[in-house]
């Protein structure tokens, strides 16, 4: 069960998530070592406080959830979630832009935070309910160009969430040089193994204690 558990971001982010709650989810993390405690940059020092000692990493989202900011906004977010004690962070990529077919900036825009989080885990959420196949690929692509560790198929906040046929994309396109994480509407442990079976190497949820259990 432990290597099962290993999959999960167990993720609150929330506008409205209390102390009491995200505190509560860190307690449930160190309970089932998970991978990590998912959190908006405001929680995350009170997030690494909390799993101090322990495997569980500290996991911080940046420019969430549009990624519509500029690449500086996002190098800043990036340098104060690390400076706060994030072991991971999930970076949403500029989606017009990838939609201008501005490949530079996008590219540009995961290596400078790559650049950043240097040998820390980089994950890229590319919103996958908002692009075609074609984009889905491309994204991918300048992902895995930049450096990155993961691709990621959502922030939760969109129109869609994981869905198995872009995981098995995802899956296809970076193969072994990067790994899938499938976050987005993942309630229950069917929906969460269709993921694994998928091609996905971790998953995001808020719902990880009713996946286990």
């Amino acid at each position: 069960m432990d290597e099962f558990n290993r999959y999960f971001d167990h993720t609150i982010l929330k506008p409205d998530a209390t102390k009491e709650q995200v505190d509560k989810i860190c307690d449930e993390a160190l309970e089932n070592n998970f991978a990590s405690v998912c959190v908006n940059g405001y929680r995350t020092k009170q997030v690494k406080e909390k799993l101090a000692g322990s495997e569980v990493k500290t996991c911080t989202v940046v420019g969430f959830p549009l990624g519509a900011v500029p690449t500086e906004v996002k190098v800043f977010e990036t340098q104060k979630a690390i400076e706060d004690g994030a072991d991971e962070i999930d970076m949403v990529i500029n989606i017009g832009a990838l939609k201008d077919e501005n490949d530079e900036y996008v590219l540009n825009d995961i290596m400078k935070v790559k650049e950043e989080c240097g040998n820390l885990v980089l994950k890229v959420i590319i919103e996958t309910c908002l692009l075609n196949d074609d984009e889905k690929v491309k994204a991918c692509e300048l992902a895995l160009k930049a450096g990155a560790d993961f691709v990621k198929t959502s922030t939760g906040f969109s129109t869609g969430g994981a869905d198995i046929d872009d995981v098995r994309l995802m899956k296809d396109t970076v193969g072994d040089r990067a790994k899938v994480k499938a976050s987005g509407g993942i309630h229950d442990y069917a929906q969460a193994m269709d993921m694994i079976n998928a091609g996905a190497d971790r998953l995001g949820t808020s719902a990880t204690m009713n996946i286990i259990n």
